[in-house]
């Protein structure tokens, strides 16, 4: 694993991580939200095996990276493609799941000439999506956050920097805050104690230096992303679990059916925090090794 700043053309700095087959076939990783470079993702012996260069980095705000004011979605595709020049890298996939989701679609949209595929695991179709009720079926938490974003950045801030110092001190305070919304088979997946172990490290990540980055990503998500949906041509896999309240699988529906190369698979039984189990299967599509899901009775096509 190493670790690197890499600075932007207006002079911002990202954190930056790579790990995996330094030789491999490059894949960003999106991490969600909140979230840092460190939040979950495959072990280096896996991602070797898969033949992965795994690159993530700390969204604007989190971590170590420095805060860009008035952030939208968009934004991620120039300081991914500020990272790949500066890796020496022409050609890559992208990985976002959840908070991750739309970043990704950002980068597929808007780097199409070096964007060979893009993976989303449990996104979020844009706020104004036509003929998506876009709070349905979500968790009433996110539904008061992303409502509050809405009326401006003064409604959450104050809030959202309160919550961000309490998990920083406690991370695990955030996975018992969201026991109550998590579904059975959420709350096995979170009950693994290396996973919690990696959340919990995300989090504290995350919040190093206060909450920017967490405040960012839910007014980017409540406004215009900067492109459009339709306009991603690279092929891309959306996966979802059918029974999950965060994001609500009816967002990737709507994006299956805007996104004109995209195939959906929906998971009966699993939900929100599936997608860590689902990761290195997207990971070794997204790197070009053969179809997702193979004879899993699983799979469900989108459309």
């Amino acid at each position: 694993m190493s670790l690197r700043t890499v600075k932007t053309a207006d002079d911002r700095a990202l954190a930056v991580e790579s790990l995996g087959d330094p030789r491999g076939r490059p894949v960003f990783l999106l991490h969600g939200m909140p979230g840092s470079r460190v939040g979950p993702h495959p072990r280096s012996t896996v991602l070797y095996r898969l033949g992965v260069r795994l690159i993530s980095y700390d969204r604007p705000g989190y971590g170590d990276s420095t805060r860009l004011f008035g952030r939208r979605v968009s934004a991620a595709a120039a300081d991914v493609r500020t990272i790949a020049d500066e890796f020496g890298l022409e050609n890559f996939a992208v990985l976002g799941r959840s908070g991750g989701g739309p970043h990704a679609l950002a980068c597929a949209a808007l780097l199409p000439e070096r964007v060979s595929r893009a993976a989303v695991l449990v996104g979020l179709a844009p706020r104004n999506a036509a003929g998506l009720d876009w709070y349905a079926g979500m968790t009433p938490s996110n539904v008061r956050a992303y409502k509050e974003a809405e009326r401006g950045h003064g409604r959450i801030a104050d809030a959202m920097e309160f919550r961000s110092r309490q998990i920083k001190d406690d991370p695990v305070r955030l996975l018992n805050g969201l026991r109550t919304e998590l579904s059975a088979a959420d709350r096995e997946v979170v009950a693994d104690s290396g996973l919690r172990r990696m959340l919990q490290s995300n989090y504290r990540e995350a919040f190093r230096h206060g909450a920017d980055g967490w405040i960012d990503d839910v007014l980017a998500f409540t406004a215009d992303w900067g492109f459009e949906v339709g306009s991603v041509r690279v092929p891309t896999w959306l996966w979802h679990g059918a029974d999950d309240q965060f994001s609500p699988v009816d967002h990737s529906r709507w994006l299956a059916d805007h996104i004109p190369d995209a195939e959906l698979f929906l998971e009966p039984g699993a939900a929100h925090f599936g997608a860590f189990r689902v990761m290195t299967t997207a990971l070794a599509w997204a790197a070009g090794w053969g179809a997702p899901g193979g004879s899993d009775p699983h799979r469900r096509p989108g459309r």
